[in-house]
């Protein structure tokens, strides 16, 4: 056996360097994804969301109704960004999600106050997602005894505060949790088996017969995307059953309008695979997008940490990722019994996202056919 020479040494590593610099997706994928990991997990998440919208029905208009409004802003926690006499008009807002929280002051708050009666006050959350509620009604049990303390120099608690827990009144994390499974399950496989499909053939040598045959883009494009729609049906009905047999989570809302709005989110996720496939020159490289798409997409959706609780940088990126609409469908159907109308505000960025991403891939395909 050669004794071990440094001169080899360096040249194999030399050529090694050589290589990765020649590979420049995989070079900038292992760049690429620490920075990604370093800057959403140092700047992004953010586990105590602070400014979350309210609105606000104050029937009794009087000082010391505004003094608790404008400790709950004080607190960091509340946003009053509509006020409304109405009740259906909130229950409209908190069920469509563009409010966290209602805050109702009944007629008489002042009056009952003054007697010392301790008045009731009822504050309804929208707690479908429990993480991002918990430390903001902790809040609120604490504004109870002391927002109006000063204004009637007392030092007990001068209300009854009651926190209404709506569509998870016990805070179930499964609840949360179970049905966005199925929005990251489906992201990570569709996109992944998308997006393998069309390396392999290349790796194989198949894609000369596919080029070969008299078929426009489009019909290669759909009749890749059409078989996986099936798989990803068979994972969102194995999700469906799990969650509510053994985790039982509820399903309130109409499962044909979840089923449809699933076919949505699946053909965005497809339609990302078949564009990775006509960038990555083979299989390794289509992983690695792949999860370079899938890493922003569990951080930044609302997933694994409070949407609202991210700077607003982050809250933009979101908004464009597919999983961030579908995990506001599912928890929209499923928890709330949210119908189409409801639905249509998350529905149509997924729409948006899948034509934009169906046309850069099909000019891709048709460079890839030149």
């Amino acid at each position: 056996m050669n004794r071990f020479s440094w001169a080899r040494f360096v040249a194999v590593a030399i050529k090694e360097f050589i290589q990765m610099r020649r590979d420049r997706l995989t070079f900038a994928m292992m760049v690429g994804i620490p920075l990604m990991q370093l800057g959403l997990f140092g700047f992004a998440i953010n586990t105590d969301p602070k400014h979350l919208p309210a609105a606000v029905i104050d029937v009794d208009q009087s000082e010391y109704s505004r003094s608790f409004l404008a400790a709950m802003k004080n607190s960091g926690y509340f946003d009053l960004v509509q006020v409304t006499q109405s009740e259906v008009e909130a229950d409209r807002l908190l069920a469509s999600g563009k409010v966290q929280f209602v805050v109702n002051i009944p007629l008489g708050f002042s009056r009952d106050l003054l007697r010392a009666q301790r008045p009731t006050l009822l504050i309804e959350a929208d707690a479908s997602d429990p993480s991002a509620t918990s430390n903001a009604i902790a809040a609120l049990n604490e504004l109870a005894r002391s927002a109006l303390a000063g204004d009637l120099h007392s030092t007990g608690n001068a209300i009854d505060l009651i926190i209404h827990r709506r569509y998870n009144p016990e805070g179930i994390t499964q609840y949360n949790i179970v049905p966005g499974l199925m929005g990251v399950i489906l992201t990570m496989t569709m996109i992944m088996m998308t997006g393998l499909a069309m390396t392999r053939e290349r790796e194989r040598g198949t894609m000369e017969h596919l080029l070969a045959m008299p078929v426009h883009p489009l019909e290669v494009m759909l009749g890749k995307i059409v078989p996986y729609i099936l798989v990803g049906y068979i994972q969102v009905v194995l999700t469906l059953l799990i969650s509510s047999q053994v985790f039982h989570v509820p399903i309130q809302g109409s499962l044909i309008l979840l089923l449809g709005c699933v076919l949505v989110f699946i053909a965005a996720n497809l339609s990302v695979g078949m564009l990775f496939s006509t960038i990555a020159r083979n299989q390794m490289q289509a992983m690695q997008m792949t999860f370079f798409f899938f890493l922003p997409s569990m951080l930044l959706s609302g997933f694994m940490f409070p949407f609202r609780g991210m700077p607003l940088w982050a809250q933009r990126l979101g908004e464009i990722l597919p999983l961030t609409h579908f995990l506001r469908l599912v928890r929209c159907i499923m928890l709330k019994g949210n119908g189409v109308l409801e639905t249509l505000p998350h529905l149509w960025p997924l729409l948006l996202f899948m034509l934009v991403v169906i046309v850069l891939g099909l000019k891709r395909f048709k460079r890839t056919l030149d």
